[in-house]
């Protein structure tokens, strides 16, 4: 009786796993699909090709300058760089004397305490000085920008999918909306439309408003699409500043592993398949008959007999 029942309940709930998978199978087939506009207007990172893509890419020391002076110019009053010191623009190329100028002049004193008075002050920045943020504090940013918080830049590279492709692609995607983008989707006051974005609409005003906006001293044409190229270039840099290092030794490790790959290589050659092996084989097993027979093949090879 008791089988009975364990079987019947057995039966009982397989019944009940099939009419449930079954019905959430023909409910999602015959439920049509909710319309996702972000999904459907959001466009991916158009293509980027910075000369530190790929195994073996390396910096351009000079975009990165330009870059840099973007960064100086038109992203420093809202964007943070944290993760920076001033020292640092020395590895894009800038010498002692230039860093130091550098962070002397920047628009924005470094928040210090008179040690005097105990009162807080502002100072002129050093090279050992990280960057100082444009904001007292985050209240004071949201305040400043219709409540929207300007990320810090440092590792924005890393923090977007995309990358330096979608650093990129938001810089110059900014447009009018589409005609078909309904209404509920469009961009309200203070907001931006922009494909690129997450959601479509970004509270940052378009930053590079047209070409010669920073005059480059190399003599490179400062359009607005050369512009966004380097600035992402520099905030690639500020996330990976040791990518030609990792680069490096990855190329050494390999060119390691296939000398010690092509060692073992012929290490088994010489052992597995030297004369010897092949007197054994000549020999057949090593029976007490064959012994013989392989210490005088090994003879005749030239090898001494164990």
């Amino acid at each position: 009786m008791v089988r009975f029942l364990g079987i019947l309940a057995g039966i009982v709930m397989v019944f009940v796993a099939a009419w449930s998978f079954g019905h959430g199978a023909y409910s999602f087939l015959t439920t049509p699909k909710e319309r996702n506009v972000v999904k459907e207007f959001h466009e991916e990172p158009r293509d980027l090709h910075l000369a530190s893509d790929g195994p073996f890419g390396k910096y351009d020391r000079q975009q990165l300058q330009r870059g840099f002076q973007v960064y100086k110019e038109v992203c420093s009053s809202c964007h943070s760089l944290r993760y920076v010191a001033f020292r640092n623009l020395e590895e894009i190329g800038y010498n002692e004397a230039e860093v130091k100028a550098i962070a002397n002049q920047w628009q924005i004193d470094v928040p210090d305490i008179d040690p005097k008075t105990g009162e807080p002050k502002g100072r002129k920045a050093i090279p050992a000085d990280h960057f100082p943020s444009p904001f007292a504090n985050e209240t004071a940013a949201r305040q400043a920008n219709n409540n929207a918080l300007p990320p810090d830049l440092s590792l924005i590279a890393k923090a977007r999918e995309g990358g330096a492709s979608y650093v990129y692609s938001l810089l110059t995607g900014y447009r009018n909306p589409p005609g078909n983008l309904p209404a509920e989707n469009r961009p309200g006051p203070n907001l931006h439309y922009n494909p690129w974005f997450a959601n479509l609409n970004i509270a940052m005003p378009p930053p590079l408003k047209s070409d010669g906006q920073v005059g480059y001293k190399d003599g490179t044409k400062p359009t607005v699409d050369q512009m966004a190229k380097d600035v992402a270039a520099f905030l690639t840099w500020t996330a990976e500043p040791r990518l030609e290092n990792r680069h490096r030794t990855g190329l050494a490790m390999l060119i390691f592993l296939l000398f010690t790959t092509v060692l073992g290589y012929l290490a088994y050659q010489n052992i597995w398949h030297g004369p010897t092996s092949r007197a054994v084989r000549r020999t057949g097993p090593l029976n007490p008959v064959n012994m013989a027979k392989r210490d005088a093949a090994a003879e005749e090879a030239g090898i001494p007999s164990a």
